[in-house]
């Protein structure tokens, strides 16, 4: 993979803090995938790219998404995930990414689904914990978390908290995937 050409794609189309937002995910997803076992070259490429639409007009994302994409209609509530699939399809149309786990994890990073992978979980966290524009207290509570017994689990019962939270401060629509989630991860958690 011609990390050089990526990193080129997304300086011209992503803004500054977005940029930054986006090689902290990765270095933060290679960090993960190394301490759960799993690829990560290929955590390190679902960071990469998992925000390559972000800087997209909502326009140009419900263009896309209504050429290409079949996207649930729950998903449409708020305006602000429809990066996530599209992500996934840049990644597929422009970088020829063509691994399932690496195009699900883009998809899912940031509403989530049922049944996460680890992969999936850990690319998810990434996005949250990074550690160049996000909160460092917050990242490092979650990392303390991820240390303890269905630790994984545990981290992402809290972001998907702390989001609810967020959505409701701010007067926004929820999702019910958000919700079905983090009902299956308290029963994860609680067993």
């Amino acid at each position: 993979m011609d990390y050089t050409k990526i990193k080129q794609w997304l300086k011209e189309n992503l803004n500054e803090e977005r940029y930054l937002h986006t090689l902290g995910t990765a270095d933060c997803a290679k960090g993960l995938a190394q301490r759960f076992k799993l690829d990560e070259e290929k955590a390190y490429l679902a960071g990469l790219l998992h925000d390559c639409a972000k800087c997209l007009s909502k326009e140009k994302l419900l263009e896309i998404i209504n050429k290409n994409l079949e996207v649930e209609e729950s998903e449409m509530l708020n305006y602000k995930t429809l990066h996530a699939p599209v992500s996934a399809f840049i990644a597929q149309t422009e970088f020829g990414i063509k691994d399932e786990e690496i195009l699900s994890a883009i998809r899912w990073h940031t509403l989530g689904k049922l049944d996460m992978s680890t992969f999936e979980k850990i690319v998810f966290l990434a996005d949250k914990i990074e550690p160049n524009t996000r909160d460092k207290e917050y990242s490092k509570k979650i990392i303390t978390i991820l240390n303890e017994e269905n630790g994984l689990n545990k981290a992402l019962l809290i972001c998907y908290k702390e989001t609810l939270k967020s959505l409701v401060n701010r007067d926004l629509k929820i999702c019910l995937l958000t919700v079905k989630i983090y009902n299956k991860l308290q029963d994860l958690v609680q067993k």
